[in-house]
């Protein structure tokens, strides 16, 4: 082995006998990250193997090389294959070897991959308190680096260092895995960056054009006629609550008219205000078969917003066809008398989204 990567894990070992901590598995080690650990840490290890007569050897390396490979051989198998590239997150259990087990691991993953002669991407990490060092280990530097970016804007403010050498990125980020987001948003930067660079013109796979996308909200409806939607108004004997819903923005309701009666909730507070969950929903939304009746200027983004309201649980909600437009063609009256249940209104103001 070089002077230089003796004399580095001398340093560790020497670190490691001055901390209280002892070197067992899934202990959490409090410590420091000198700028020095970045660049050991995508520093590659030595293609010859440690002899074991060196004065350097741990007498624990032998299990953290066992180890290692079990993890390797237990990520490969649970990886994901994007445009070709095999992806994983690879988390690991704190412990005073640290920075050094991660390239271990590291070299062992490209030892696996680099006879199946495969494009590969992996995030290791190692959560600690305060500072977790991140290595992402990949079949070509530009993968690496790509991933390394998507990671500095996924954990904006949380990355102190980072550093892209010998085809690995390395970092230290912030809290790492304190909460549901940070595993999220590793796998989100591995699939991300693995993924084949296209032309800008055509579609992702898995994309939806916009006609798509209203086919499927107005399939899971069952859209009404503005006539229908007015009878259903005027009917005492159902068991629910019925509402009339207006999602158009002011600009259009001062231009083309309004019903007078209906309630007034534009489009982008109306989750807010009709989920029974939500503590900023309208009184009248605390149950889940509340119907509620939807229209827009002519009909196309009220099947989306009734759509929206199917994924909150509010399965009564539909859309009415043709919109305004309709229900004035339709003759029906500028006023209708809300439904019995219904708080009171005023019908042409529409409540901001309250900060949390």
């Amino acid at each position: 082995m070089s002077s230089s990567t003796s004399s580095h894990r001398r340093s560790r070992s020497d670190h490691a006998s001055t901390s209280p901590s002892t070197s067992s598995y899934g202990q959490v080690i409090e410590r420091s990250h000198p700028p020095s650990v970045i660049s050991g840490l995508v520093e590659e290890e030595p293609n010859e193997p440690q002899s074991p007569q060196s004065p350097t050897t741990d007498a624990l390396d032998p299990i953290r090389d066992q180890v290692a490979q079990t993890i390797v051989l237990r990520a490969v198998r649970k990886a994901e294959t994007i445009d070709g590239t095999q992806v994983g997150v690879v988390t690991t259990l704190p412990h005073s070897s640290g920075e050094l087990f991660l390239k271990t691991i590291a070299s062992h993953l490209k030892r696996t991959m680099l006879p199946k002669q495969e494009s590969y991407l992996f995030i290791l990490t190692l959560p600690t308190q305060g500072l977790s060092p991140v290595l992402v280990c990949s079949s070509s530097g530009n993968l690496a680096e790509r991933a390394g970016l998507v990671l500095q804007s996924k954990f904006l403010n949380r990355v102190e260092r980072h550093e892209l050498r010998h085809g690995r990125w390395g970092a230290l980020i912030r809290d790492l895995c304190t909460t549901t987001y940070d595993e999220a948003a590793l796998w989100d930067a591995v699939r991300k960056a693995a993924r084949h660079p296209i032309d800008p013109l055509v579609p992702p796979p898995g994309s939806r054009s916009i006609t798509q996308i209203l086919e499927h909200a107005r399939a899971r409806l069952e859209r009404i006629s503005p006539q229908q939607a007015y009878e259903e108004l005027q009917d005492n004997t159902v068991p629910w609550s019925v509402v009339l819903v207006d999602i158009r923005p002011e600009a259009q309701r001062r231009t083309y008219g309004s019903i007078a009666g209906a309630l007034v909730v534009e489009r982008n507070v109306l989750e807010w205000r009709f989920d029974p969950r939500c503590a900023y929903r309208l009184p009248i939304a605390d149950r889940y078969d509340l119907r509620v009746i939807i229209f827009c200027q002519e009909s196309y983004t009220s099947s989306l917003a009734a759509a929206s309201l199917h994924d909150l649980g509010m399965l009564n909600a539909t859309d009415m066809i043709g919109g305004y437009a309709a229900w004035k063609d339709a003759g029906l009256p500028d006023e209708v008398e809300v439904s019995s249940t219904a708080p009171p209104t005023e019908g042409r103001i529409s409540v901001p989204v309250e900060n949390s």
